[in-house]
């Protein structure tokens, strides 16, 4: 199969949107991602999945910490910074959380070190720790077969 149609097929999946971000001698950067889950509760572990050309690589690695930003609808151009599709002139402001840099207003504030990483294929899984986090109210900006979109509840169809 080729890489295009491989990409379509992933590309079905409907994800929600994050930020990764990580702080390496004062300097906060970010990049935006939809490759996060959960993976255990005790410890409370997720992952993150980087690709292994990606800059942000050995920021995590230097760093030894990031944070992860599930963002709302509302913020879908802080996800277009973070991934390079559009430009802005004005430095981003990050908050704080813990020891890491956060999205403001992000629905969903992932404060991790690295717990564990592993190479898989073109990728880096990065195991990160949960130290904190925050939660807020609102809906979550969604990416489906390449576009941004929203959630909308369905009724439930009865029998």
């Amino acid at each position: 199969m080729e890489d295009r149609q491989f990409r379509n097929a992933m590309g079905k999946f409907a994800t929600g949107v994050n930020v990764i971000a990580a702080e390496v001698e004062g300097e906060v950067y970010g990049m935006t991602a939809n490759a996060f889950m959960s993976v255990s509760l005790d410890p409370k572990l997720i992952v993150i999945s980087i690709g292994d050309q990606a800059k942000m690589l050995d920021r995590i690695r230097q760093s030894g910490r990031f944070s992860v930003n599930v963002l709302s609808c509302e913020q879908q151009e802080e996800s277009m910074r973070f991934a390079g599709q559009k430009e802005f002139e004005d430095q981003f402001e990050f908050d704080r959380l813990g020891e890491a840099p956060v999205i403001k207003d992000a629905l969903c504030q992932l404060s991790c070190e690295v717990y564990n990483e592993h190479t898989e294929g073109d990728h880096v899984l990065f195991i990160g720790k949960v130290n904190d986090l925050v939660l807020k109210e609102g809906e979550p900006l969604i990416f489906n077969c390449g576009k941004y979109r929203r959630l909308e509840a369905l009724e439930a169809v009865a029998k």
